[in-house]
């Protein structure tokens, strides 16, 4: 398997039904394009939109998987299982890194901010103590390392050693 260290404007997209909305959480914390659709656009306007934006349909859906051939079924049930399921059929690798990571609500770019950009939006003790801060360009939602991302890595680390 190739390592997936490419510009994320490389990297596969996908498009997550809403069967999947944990594994697509879990692609963006991994720093891949991966929006996430709740009940209610129909097979049809799934499989349109991925094909016109280029997306990996990723379904637990055997009719919708065979709506083309960028749909995957993903047959594992438990979320490394699945996440190890699409990087292994894709022949990805990824990094065990937030460095590229995307908002986990919105799938928005994380951008740095200051420590002043974020004075008013986290708790005191995090503003002195965090080393540093993103904020998500789509909602706004502030990131900085911690106790979270330190599992978050640890969990990532486990799916690269079992891809091998």
């Amino acid at each position: 398997m190739a390592a997936d260290n490419s510009d994320p404007v490389d990297r596969p997209r996908f498009l997550c039904d809403a069967m999947l909305g944990s594994l697509a959480r879990w692609l963006r914390f991994f720093g891949y394009d991966a929006l996430f659709l709740l009940p209610g656009p129909s097979d049809h306007e799934l499989a349109r939109r991925a094909k016109e934006e280029g997306r990996w349909l990723l379904t637990r859906d055997c009719e919708l998987a065979a709506a083309g051939p960028r749909s995957m079924m993903v047959r594992a049930q438990a979320l490394e299982d699945q996440l190890i399921e699409v990087f292994g059929r894709l022949g990805l690798r990824p990094a065990a890194t937030l460095e590229n990571a995307r908002c986990g609500e919105c799938n928005g770019v994380l951008e740095d901010v200051t420590r002043e950009d974020v004075a008013e939006g986290v708790p005191p003790h995090v503003l002195a103590t965090a080393p540093r801060f993103r904020r998500c360009a789509g909602c706004g939602r502030v990131y900085w390392p911690g106790s979270h991302s330190e599992g978050i890595l640890e969990r990532m680390e486990t799916v690269i050693q079992r891809l091998g």
